[in-house]
Formats: structure tokens, C-alpha cells, sequence
């Protein structure tokens, strides 16, 4: 009898009531964020802020990007470790990733594929590394990227190729690098900049076309490379150009015309430590860039002569209009001279031609 009840009790028990199983569903569903959360993995040598989804790294001596990544982290820093190369795979599945700080590593190399999964990277810092090159596909997926720090590299040039698809990128540093050469491409894709930071390189010449389109940029540093030329329309497409930094480089003479072309509201030129040639035209270069209502020589009473000998280590702005003064005067000295010889020249044939006549004369009378 006792087990019959027993049983009858068991079996009733099994058929809980649709409301009530209902409610436990539910209640389930709640608290299963919560469950999952706890569970979710962090890599053992990170520290992984939950409330943020932040995954900090920094300096724990890693020389790979560790697995088990939160895929929900928005801020990955794996800065100041050893990490030497970034695999194709090294970042799947971490899709709402915006900021990747990778700065200070040991890093020579980037697969291929390698960022094709961070198509939502809003910022990407891979300075103070040992990159001599990008891959071509680079950029490719990095749609929504707006700032790339790539400065205190070994990169010798740039590609066409390896910025492409960086509509949204506003500011670039490729600055302390060993860049001699840019393919005259390699900008074409980054209509939106606004800072470019090119100092410290080894780039000889500033060409025309390479700013084809950067009519949105605002600051240009290009001190301390090896430019002796700026050619004549290199300047023009930069509408909205503010500050261009030319400092420290082997200039020894520009074009006003290649200036005048800067069609700006206002743009500060920083021309100081190069080598320049003070001359006439020099002096009436600057002359008239200052005259330019937009444009505004931070620099110009730092601009010191290199040549000739006689000016050396003078500043350009102490000699006022004595350049001109003196080449005029040396010209009015070679014209008086010249004038000079020429009369001489007359006078002398002159006399010639009397003395030849006299002579003629006497033998006539002679005769």
C-alpha cells in the first residue's frame, strides 16, 4: 500500500503544471547572462575588465597574441611585450574589436589576412616595432579605420597597395622610419586625412601627385628628411592645410609660384635648419610669401644662410634688402664697367683710324 502511494506521489510529481514550467523557463533565460559571463575566458596572463570589455596585456612578456580573447572585447592593448609576428588567425572572431594597441613589441612581420576579421578597428597602434614592409592586403578589411600609427618602424617605402580602403582614416604616422620612396598611389584612397606625419624619413624630393587627393588635410610634417625639391604643383590639391612642416631638410632655394598654389585660409610654414643659398631671389621669395595674406613663416627670422661663404650663419631676416642692394650694385658695377670698356674700345679705335688717316695724308703730301 505504501509503495502505491509512493509511486502515485513520484508520478505526480513529473507533471508540473504548463504556468509553472513556464515561469521556471523564464527565470532561466534571466540569469543565463550572468552564467555566461562567468564562464567566459580570459587569457591567464591578461587582465579582462568585464563592465568595459577591455582585455589588458601590457608587459607580461608574450611573444604571440594570446588565445581566448573575449570575443565582445572592444579594447585589446598588447603593448611593451615580445610578439613577433601576427598570424592570419591571430584575431578571428573578435569582430567588435575598435582599439588595437601593439606598440613596443618586436614585431617584423604581418601575414597576410592577419587584421581581415577587425573590420569594425577604429584604431590601430603598431609603433616602436621593427616592420620594414606592409602586406598588400593590409588595409583591405580596415573600412572603419580612423588613426594608424606605424611611426619608429624600419619601413624603407610605401606601397600602393597597402593603404587602400582607408576612406575613414584621419590621421597617419609613418614618422621615424627609413622611408625613401612613396609610390605616388599610395595616398589615393585617403580622401578624409587630416594629419600626416612623415618627419625623421629620408625622402629627397616632394612630388607632384602625391596629394592628388588630401584636400582634406590639415597638417603635413615633413621636417627632418633629405627634400631638396618641391615640385611645382606638389602643393596645390591641399585646400585645408594648416600647418606644413619643413624644417631641417637640404633646401637651399624655393619657387614662389610653388607656394602661391597653397589656395588656403590660413597655412603656417615652418622653414628653418636647412641649407639655403641667401641670394637676391631667395630674399624675394620670402619677400613676397610674406605678402601672401594666408600665408605665415613661423620661423623666418630662424632662417639662417648657409651660402655664400660671407653670409654663413647670418639670418635671412638681418639683411633686410641688402641681398638685392649689393646685386644691384654688382650689377651696376659690371654695367659701368662694361660701358667703360666699350668707350675705351671706341676711343682707342678712334684714334686708330685718326692716326691712320694722318699718316694717309702725309704720304699724300708727300707724293
Amino acid at each position: 500500500m505504501y509503495k502505491r502511494i509512493n509511486h502515485g506521489v513520484q508520478q505526480e510529481s513529473l507533471h508540473l503544471d504548463p504556468t509553472k514550467m513556464l515561469c521556471l523557463i523564464h527565470l532561466l533565460l534571466l540569469l543565463l547572462p550572468s552564467i555566461m559571463s562567468g564562464l567566459r575566458l580570459c587569457p591567464s596572463s591578461c587582465l579582462c575588465y568585464e563592465s568595459s570589455d577591455l582585455v589588458d596585456c601590457r608587459s607580461q612578456g608574450l611573444d604571440q597574441v594570446p588565445p581566448s580573447i573575449p570575443h565582445g572585447t572592444w579594447l585589446l592593448d598588447l603593448s611593451g611585450n615580445r610578439v613577433r609576428e601576427v598570424h592570419s588567425d591571430s584575431f578571428i572572431g573578435l569582430w567588435s574589436l575598435k582599439f588595437l594597441l601593439m606598440s613596443n613589441n618586436s614585431m617584423h612581420a604581418l601575414h597576410p589576412q592577419s587584421l581581415s576579421s577587425l573590420q569594425f578597428l577604429e584604431r590601430l597602434d603598431l609603433s616602436f616595432n621593427r616592420l620594414r614592409w606592409l602586406p598588400q592586403d593590409f588595409t583591405l578589411h580596415l573600412s572603419s579605420l580612423q588613426e594608424l600609427r606605424l611611426d619608429h618602424n624600419l619601413m624603407q617605402h610605401v606601397d600602393s597597395s597597402s593603404l587602400r580602403n582607408c576612406d575613414n582614416l584621419r590621421k597617419l604616422d609613418l614618422s621615424y622610419n627609413r622611408i625613401r620612396t612613396i609610390d605616388i598611389k599610395a595616398f589615393n584612397s585617403l580622401s578624409r586625412l587630416r594629419f600626416l606625419n612623415l618627419e625623421r624619413n629620408r625622402l629627397n624630393m616632394l612630388k607632384d601627385g602625391l596629394m592628388s587627393w588630401q584636400q582634406s588635410l590639415e597638417v603635413l610634417l615633413l621636417s627632418f628628411n633629405n627634400i631638396s625639391e618641391i615640385e611645382a604643383e606638389a602643393l596645390a590639391p591641399l585646400r585645408s592645410l594648416t600647418l606644413l612642416g619643413l624644417q631641417g631638410n637640404q633646401l637651399q632655394h624655393i619657387k614662389f609660384k610653388t607656394f602661391l598654389k597653397l589656395q588656403t585660409i590660413s597655412t603656417h610654414l615652418q622653414m628653418s635648419l636647412n641649407p639655403w643659398t641667401c641670394d637676391c631671389d631667395l630674399q624675394r621669395v620670402f619677400g613676397k610669401i610674406q605678402f601672401v595674406r594666408h600665408l605665415h613663416v613661423e620661423d623666418y627670422n630662424a632662417i639662417l644662410c648657409y651660402a655664400p661663404p660671407q653670409q654663413a650663419g647670418s639670418t635671412l631676416a638681418s639683411m633686410d634688402s641688402q641681398l638685392c642692394m649689393a646685386e644691384t650694385a654688382s650689377v651696376l658695377v659690371i654695367t659701368i664697367t662694361v660701358v667703360l670698356a666699350v668707350i675705351g674700345a671706341l676711343v682707342k679705335a678712334e684714334r686708330t683710324r685718326k692716326n691712320k688717316q694722318a699718316a694717309s695724308d702725309a704720304e699724300s703730301s708727300d707724293k
